[in-house]
């Protein structure tokens, strides 16, 4: 059993950089597609303590991106897409302190924004499961 009590780890927070416009219309050179600006708007201001910002090539969430994950250590990892980098900054901001101060990963349901709770991609189990997961 993990131990609840130990200080938070770092953890990761992947920013696609590649998802593209769901305009067909739309062309754009790298700079400019949503995640490289969600990427960009994110990094000028405040990081959280603990949390790690990488950019990343293609999440395979094309559908649904601007998309990102977070992850770390022996903690579950989240999959959110459907982010504005217009408007879902401050949003990512508290959704990654939220989740580096949960030492398994598991942010309650009602401390999580509305934009993640409706824009779940994937939950995915820690590498070390410390616990059966029931077959659902």
């Amino acid at each position: 059993m993990p131990d609840l009590t130990a200080a938070p780890t770092d953890v990761d927070l992947l920013i696609c950089t590649t998802c593209k416009s769901s305009d067909p219309l739309a062309t754009m050179d790298d700079e400019n597609r949503p995640g490289a600006q969600l990427y960009a708007a994110l990094m000028a201001g405040e990081i959280p303590a603990g949390v790690n910002v990488h950019a990343v090539e293609c999440l395979s969430n094309c559908t649904r991106g601007c998309t990102v994950a977070l992850r770390g250590g022996d903690r579950w990892t989240y999959v959110y897409g459907n982010l504005n980098p217009e408007t879902d900054v401050e949003t990512l901001r508290d959704g990654a302190a939220r989740y580096q101060a949960a030492a398994d990963g598991l942010v309650p349901w009602r401390e999580r924004s509305q934009h993640f709770r409706k824009n779940c991609i994937a939950r995915i189990p820690p590498l070390t499961l410390t616990k059966e997961i029931p077959n659902v």
